[in-house]
């Protein structure tokens, strides 16, 4: 069992989830008004490595475990860091289809994601430079429950697809920056 099992959330009442994504998105949109810098956010974590291959991840509050399986010369304690950036784009993807359902006035009772991502490893142990070292593909499927037609679901899906700022991350290249140090 890893840590994740152990932390319950809280059920809410679908008009307080309407209620709570509304007033973040005005909040959102007043404050962006008032100052269009605001809208530049820069989030800052840290990893330290421990054991064999893991790392623990301090993100704000919250702490977390990165492991890798013993296949991988990990203990597997927890997920890896290629399941941590698919479990990234599934809570990115339910996050981003709840609010743009309640802001379009489409009701989603449930959204459930699954991820798949085919990794060559040949690049990573170097065995052949001519591989991708990340994702060769990722598929999402995703399953939304509800009273709307078939069409106003897609409707949804292509206003996610446009909006999610993780999805945007595995669609587009990002300028990545890498300095090291010796401490």
């Amino acid at each position: 069992m890893t840590l994740i099992d152990t932390i319950s959330v809280p059920s809410i009442d679908p008009s307080d989830r309407a209620s709570r994504l509304a007033t973040a998105g005005t909040a959102w949109a007043d404050r962006i008004a008032g100052d269009p810098t605001s809208a530049q956010l820069t989030y800052r974590l840290r990893g330290s490595g421990e054991g064999s291959v893991a790392t623990r991840i301090t993100a704000g509050r919250h702490e977390f475990l990165i492991d890798e399986p013993a296949a991988l010369a990990g203990d597997d304690l927890a997920a890896s860091p290629v399941e941590f950036a698919l479990a990234a784009l599934i809570s990115c993807q339910v996050v981003v289809y709840r609010l743009y359902a309640n802001a379009l006035g489409i009701q989603v009772d449930e959204v459930d994601v699954v991820a798949e991502g085919d990794l060559d490893a040949r690049r990573l142990f170097g065995i052949n430079e001519d591989v991708r070292a990340g994702f060769g593909a990722v598929r999402l499927a995703i399953t939304v429950t509800g009273p709307e037609t078939a069409e106003r679901y897609q409707e949804l899906k292509d206003i996610v697809d446009a909006h999610c700022p993780v999805l945007d991350l595995f669609a587009n290249p990002t300028p990545v920056e890498v300095t090291v140090a010796k401490g």
